[in-house]
């Protein structure tokens, strides 16, 4: 048992399941699971300051793990493919019914050894807040958040996501 009041862990899963819903989203209907996975992430919360995916294994470095904060990277196309987020917060509709149950889905994010081989294959960009110049034609550059896909094209990605409330750090440069 953490030390987490329950009382925070009951603000909390009010108010991630209206974010959910207002956004198209379900959480599992397994309220004291759903309650658990919310533990968890509090408690990640209070170790790394922010909210590492509890069923995974976090570096520790945010830098790092920005594909597994809730939502993580990977809970769109698990829903699409599989009707659950790998740790089954989010869920499809027919889960949420009680017509289909979650099955065990295979974790997509790679491991720490390609994540890093990754990282140091990927070319160093321009500071985007330098004011890097668009792609030809366009006028400003394109965001894309990483977890959602939505699209802005503006001089730096928005604060937040309108669509999934991902924060700034979760955009990158679409074009």
């Amino acid at each position: 048992m953490s030390d987490i009041p329950p009382e925070k862990i009951e603000t909390t899963f009010k108010k991630l399941d209206a974010d959910a819903e207002k956004f198209g989203y379900h959480l599992s209907p397994d309220t004291d699971f759903v309650k658990e996975l919310i533990e968890g992430l509090l408690i990640n919360e209070e170790t790394y300051g922010y909210w590492a995916c509890p069923c995974r294994l976090a570096d520790g470095d945010k830098a790092d793990d920005l594909d597994i904060v809730c939502p993580c990277d990977y809970r769109d196309a698990d829903l699409n493919e599989f009707g659950a987020c790998y740790c089954a917060l989010y869920v499809s509709d027919e889960i949420k019914r009680g017509d289909a149950q979650p099955e065990p889905i295979p974790d997509r994010r790679p491991s720490y050894s390609e994540r890093k081989i990754e990282k140091a294959q990927i070319p160093v960009q321009e500071d985007e807040a330098s004011g890097a110049e668009a792609p030809s034609g366009l006028a400003y550059p394109v965001w894309r958040c990483k977890v959602c896909g939505y699209l802005a094209a503006r001089d730096d990605p928005p604060p937040v996501c309108p669509i999934c409330k991902a924060t700034k750090e979760r955009f990158e440069r679409f074009m």
